[in-house]
């Protein structure tokens, strides 16, 4: 008998891993269809069938006025923007985590403000972002990084200083200097750990990225959502909604890969989600 905690075939995961999938849909399929029984023109639970024709001619019938595929152009705009902030907030909480948790003064120093910053909710200084940077691209791609940046920054800080300080003195006594201690023995050992903060980082930059073209932006997907609310057209939020999971989901799955495929020491202890 196999325990309770014993380690699961490919097949069984995947088959239990779809359960919940399949609850959930087959939830939706009978909800709609008992609205529809009592009006047939019910927009809040559209049929299957509807928001797969809905969602495949946003992706292929050029829009009027533009040209342009919606679908495609709002996940590029909402992707780019994305990519941006990320890899900006990324570059900061390296630089500022190496620092705050290699030196103690900068540590001493940096480290309150650094857990400061990272309490306060990214949305409500949106509007400042906008007055400061404008309604154009910098101010979104700034609330992502002031978003993130502190929360990465902090757990990159934890990371260096968790590393044994037995590797510093031994790297010490080798004749190691302290760029020399950076480079060949803590950059090494944190950047499975950046890795894993961005996609972490990834949640919550995804919700600032949707709330801010939801506020002020021609395009994204959050714009697009929000365009079309006023005609509740759900046939368009829910599918749309579901590029965003999908979206979200293959970045983070893909992060995860190339962590396991790059950092396969820092996977050996056992299964990583």
């Amino acid at each position: 008998m196999t325990s309770a905690n014993g380690k699961l075939t490919r097949s069984t995961r995947l088959s239990l891993g779809a359960i919940p999938f399949v609850l959930l849909i087959a939830a939706y399929a009978v909800g709609s269809h008992l609205r529809r029984l009592e009006n047939p023109a019910d927009k809040l639970l559209p049929p299957f069938g509807k928001m797969a024709d809905a969602f495949w001619e946003m992706a292929t019938v050029p829009d009027k006025r533009s040209g342009d595929l919606l679908l495609w152009s709002d996940t590029a705009l909402s992707l780019g923007r994305l990519g941006v902030g990320i890899a900006v907030a990324a570059l900061i909480a390296v630089s500022l985590g190496v620092l705050i948790g290699f030196v103690p003064r900068v540590r001493a120093s940096l480290a309150p403000f650094v857990a400061a910053i990272s309490l306060i909710p990214p949305i409500t200084i949106l509007p400042i972002l906008f007055i400061i940077f404008g309604l154009g691209e910098l101010s979104k791609v700034m609330l992502i990084v002031l978003g993130t940046a502190p929360i990465m920054t902090r757990s990159l800080a934890q990371a260096v200083i968790d590393i044994p300080r037995e590797q510093i003195i031994k790297a010490e006594t080798l004749g190691a200097g302290p760029w020399q201690l950076v480079q060949r023995v803590v950059l090494p050992q944190i950047w499975p750990k950046l890795v894993t903060a961005m996609r972490l980082g990834l949640v919550p930059a995804w919700i600032f990225l949707i709330s801010a073209e939801a506020i002020a932006s021609t395009g994204g997907l959050g714009y697009r959502i929000f365009l079309v609310r006023r005609y509740l057209a759900m046939d368009i939020i829910i599918p749309y909604v579901l590029w965003i999971t999908l979206l979200a989901y293959t970045l983070d799955r893909l992060l995860h890969a190339f962590s396991r495929r790059a950092f396969r020491w820092a996977h050996l202890e056992g299964e990583s989600l």
